[in-house]
């Protein structure tokens, strides 16, 4: 009698269609069963994908002839322009690399377009990892962690982001930052927000939910023609824990898909961090839980864990220099300011939205909640792990993904192979309403303001991140030169001096400069 898997006869509508076709779930995917896709759903082209240094999501588009070309190619991946894809960084004299496919990412193209999409690691022609890639920093990040804790480290992100629109109807407007869980009709995006989680689940099956967030803009005021009159609704796309490598491909695939759902219904997506002054900015949240032996270990009785807690002291000690890789453009430094939801200080708390680091709830102290509310249930229900995660709130839309999740599982891996991290992590834990106190606060070490100064930290700590050869010093180096170029250090100063007319217009100016940077 055959064997049929849990896919065999799925009725989840959001199951990756190329597990329904070869019956196994991706991590088990191999060449001879996207081959067999190819000739069954008679794929046209092959679509590698890979993510270059603006962060972006790149493709090469392969059509297919053959068996043996289609072989050939997901054997052996193709050749690629190292000095386009890494300008500064690569010379065009040795510019040579290979992109090869990593199986279990294959997707079938969301839009109906007859190609099998996937997405594909950098190597050189000794068939390494090209050491200065994102996505290989991160790789290599991600071993470290796991050789030097005995751990694996998941992460996931919250993305954030503007649907900006033409303005389509003045019936049940949003209230100005009230928009956080609306449902329509006060939210009228959200079809097109039902269509960017279908494909997403489908392609990556760790979508968490999705719901409007607290900002909307009436009426975008800007001198860019491209959202100059457009109205905006703010939205957030969460994602379920993964191995961080993972995640770092997800929420890149999650940008290229969402802006191109975006573009298909005639609106524009960003990420950027703020588009309008007295709105709600784009936070990247990332929350990040370690794993010993497949199960969530960050509670131990109900309360953090050591390791939980050497963590957060590793985050806090690579905090100002996190900012390098998650708050990368000015505009990122108008977000971070009081009373925004947006931390300013080192630190983290219990559920505060205020801290740098917070502790979400996490179903520590109980279970089976809907059981109080439904007598007729008799059957209990009782959950095969913790859900405990801790929450750095500090990045931003802005963050190069990769970069910036490489930098917190090394933060992680030190904190855990450091026996200060603990000491660390006790001096800087704000409780409940303390975190009103202000002598507390003025106590508590500060984030950079400007891009400037994020460059200064992470040229001084340089030594915490190439360690080991994780990040190489060309990176280091790339990334302080590009925060530099922003030139904003006297930002703050300078905006605060102008009029008042003066000031909101060159704040848009700063704001609008980066809509599609990352």
């Amino acid at each position: 009698m055959a064997v049929h898997s849990e896919y065999a006869d799925s009725v989840y509508a959001l199951t990756n269609p190329i597990c329904l076709l070869v019956d196994k779930p991706r991590e088990e995917f191999t060449r001879e069963d996207l081959l067999s896709v190819i000739e069954r759903k008679q794929i046209e082209r092959i679509t590698l994908h890979y993510t270059a240094l603006d962060g972006k999501y790149k493709e090469l588009k392969v059509p297919v002839s053959s068996r043996l070309q289609a072989e050939r190619l997901l054997a052996d991946g193709e050749r690629v322009d190292g000095s386009s894809l890494f300008k500064g960084m690569v010379e065009s004299t040795l510019s040579d690399l290979y992109v090869a496919p990593v199986y279990k990412s294959a997707f079938l193209n969301p839009f109906g377009e007859p190609s099998l999409e996937v997405t594909c690691r950098y190597l050189t022609r000794e068939s390494t990892l090209v050491p200065f890639a994102p996505d290989s920093i991160l790789q290599n990040a991600a071993s470290l962690f796991r050789r030097n804790s005995g751990c694996d480290l998941w992460a996931l992100g919250e993305l954030e982001f503007f649907l900006l629109s033409d303005p389509a109807s003045n019936l049940y407007p949003l209230p100005r930052q009230r928009g956080y869980h609306a449902s329509g009709p006060f939210v009228k995006s959200g079809a097109v927000l039902d269509e960017m989680v279908r494909y997403l689940m489908q392609i990556t099956g760790a979508i968490k939910y999705a719901h409007s967030e607290v900002g909307g803009i009436d009426e975008v005021r800007s001198d860019l023609d491209e959202i100059k009159g457009k109205c905006g609704e703010q939205l957030e796309i969460e994602f379920l824990p993964t191995p961080i490598e993972d995640a770092g491909d997800y929420l890149v695939l999650a940008r290229w898909l969402i802006r191109n759902v975006a573009y298909r219904h005639g609106c524009l997506a960003t990420f950027a961090p703020k588009i309008e002054e007295g709105v709600a900015g784009n936070g990247f949240h990332v929350h990040m839980e370690v794993r010993r032996e497949g199960h969530n270990a960050m509670l131990h009785m109900g309360v953090l864990s050591e390791e939980a807690r050497r963590v957060l002291g590793g985050l806090c000690t690579y905090a100002d220099s996190l900012t390098a890789f998650g708050n990368t453009v000015s505009s990122a430094y108008l977000r971070l300011v009081p009373n925004q939801e947006a931390p300013t200080r080192i630190c983290w708390s219990d559920m505060n939205r205020s801290a740098m680091i917070r502790v979400p709830l996490g179903w520590a102290q109980t279970e089976d909640l809907a059981a109080n509310l439904n007598p007729q249930q008799t059957r209990g229900f009782h959950a095969p792990d913790s859900r405990q995660t801790v929450e750095l709130r500090s990045p931003d839309g802005s963050a190069m993904t990769h970069l910036l999740l490489a930098g917190i599982a090394m933060a992680a891996e030190w904190g855990i192979t450091h026996k200060e991290s603990l000491a660390i992590a006790e001096r800087l834990y704000i409780h409940g309403s303390k975190f009103k106190d202000e002598k507390l606060q003025q106590s508590l070490p500060v984030l950079p303001r400007s891009c400037v100064e994020s460059a200064r930290f992470l040229e001084t700590k340089r030594e915490l991140y190439e360690r080991e050869g994780i990040f190489p010093p060309s990176v280091i180096s790339y990334m302080a030169e590009l925060l530099r170029a922003e030139g904003d250090e006297n930002m703050n100063r300078y905006l605060s001096d102008l009029p008042a007319d003066d000031r909101l217009h060159e704040t848009r100016k700063i704001m609008h400069k980066d809509l599609h940077r990352h």
